[in-house]
């Protein structure tokens, strides 16, 4: 006796009135994004982002805060730097990093709004 899954159709049956070509055009416009989905996937990037939306930071601040190693959270910068999250700015021998704009804060504090949302 199987168990029937209340939660997909029981029959494969597009609707008729669904423009597939339209809607497929559609999804091709939030290609890419993902990779900033994967991203804030690791919560030390995701405090990393958080933290620099306080205000600039040096890796050496970063990982004092985060209980890190240099080297961890320099690779996780990389990362935020590539994807164009962070940016740097160097004074004298300190670089100190910072969001690159407001954009992935307006997603953390989204997030955090759901999250805090009562069932």
């Amino acid at each position: 006796m199987s168990a029937k899954n209340h939660d997909i159709c029981d029959s494969f049956c597009p609707s008729e009135e669904v423009n597939v070509a339209e809607l497929r055009d559609k999804a091709l416009e939030v290609a890419g994004l993902s990779e900033i989905f994967k991203v804030l996937g690791d919560e030390t990037r995701t405090k990393i982002i958080y933290l620099l939306a306080q205000r600039p930071l040096c890796v050496c601040d970063l990982a004092t805060i985060l209980e890190m190693t240099l080297p961890a959270v320099s690779h996780h910068l990389r990362l935020l730097k590539a994807l164009r999250l962070v940016k740097y700015t160097r004074e004298g021998k300190m670089v100190y990093y910072e969001l690159d704009d407001n954009h992935i804060l307006n997603l953390i504090r989204e997030a955090q709004e759901h999250f805090a949302e009562e069932r």
